[in-house]
């Protein structure tokens, strides 16, 4: 069943989308991007969500959530436009969360660092850059469990993915000589790529129609192809995908 937002509590201060922070009826709070987030922003959200989940990465829990239309009417100081009624991208909040900085990467193994490279790398999500001055590597920690959640990926499916930077600021670049140097590694991604891409027409099935239009009234299409997208994807088959040393 879908999850129905009931409140809108405020809005986010952190990322380029600022998502509306707010209750469902499951008395969950999530973070959840409208129509102003930018319609492609939720399309890339759920492709990209749904298929780092394929490949087993610790995605933070997301869904398709409704916002009621009398939402919008209730008076608030938030520009609710922005939000909009139908359906949005919720994704739930993590309690005891904090953004991954410098100090605890040495404390996510390796393994998990090349996954989250890799996948990256594939999506062409060139938004998880962190140095020692600074960055945004949309990254959570859970420092009780120990746990990484990693969360945003509306800027994925860059078609002016600058590799050359992804390769220098990455925050887990420096394990980019264990993908793209070992060809057992290569070839073990190769297949859960390719098994993650078996997913695809239930992912794109799973996108609501309203997503695939930039306005409410669903007469200008947005500037996404899905087939685009795919043809992204399948350059894993490509050596020249690999040959990044």
């Amino acid at each position: 069943m879908t999850v129905q937002i009931i409140e809108v509590l405020r809005r986010s201060e952190q990322g380029m989308t600022r998502p509306f922070i707010c209750r469902g009826d499951d008395d969950e709070i999530y973070f959840v991007k409208g129509i102003g987030a930018g319609r492609r922003s939720q399309i890339c959200e759920w492709i990209a969500g749904n298929l780092g989940l394929a490949l087993g990465l610790p995605i933070a829990p997301f869904e398709i959530v409704e916002v009621p239309e009398e939402l919008l009417q209730i008076p608030s100081v938030l520009s609710l436009s922005e939000l909009g009624s139908g359906e949005a991208f919720g994704s739930k909040r993590q309690d005891d969360a904090m953004e991954l900085n410098m100090t605890v990467i040495h404390a996510i193994p390796e393994a998990l660092q090349q996954d989250v490279l890799t996948f990256d790398w594939w999506i062409r999500n060139n938004d998880r850059l962190l140095t020692p001055t600074g960055g945004n590597p949309n990254l959570f920690w859970n420092p009780r469990d120990r746990e990484l959640i990693v969360i945003d990926h509306n800027q994925a499916f860059d078609a002016e993915f600058d590799s050359n930077n992804f390769l220098d600021y990455h925050i887990f670049h420096s394990q980019k000589h264990q993908v793209f140097g070992d060809m057992l590694r290569r070839q073990d991604y190769t297949q859960r790529f390719f098994s993650a891409l078996n997913h695809w027409h239930g992912i794109c099935a799973g996108i609501p129609k309203a997503w695939f239009f930039t306005d409410m009234e669903m007469t200008v299409p947005v500037n996404f192809s899905l087939d685009g997208a795919y043809a992204m994807l399948e350059a894993y088959k490509k050596e020249d995908f690999w040959n990044t040393l």
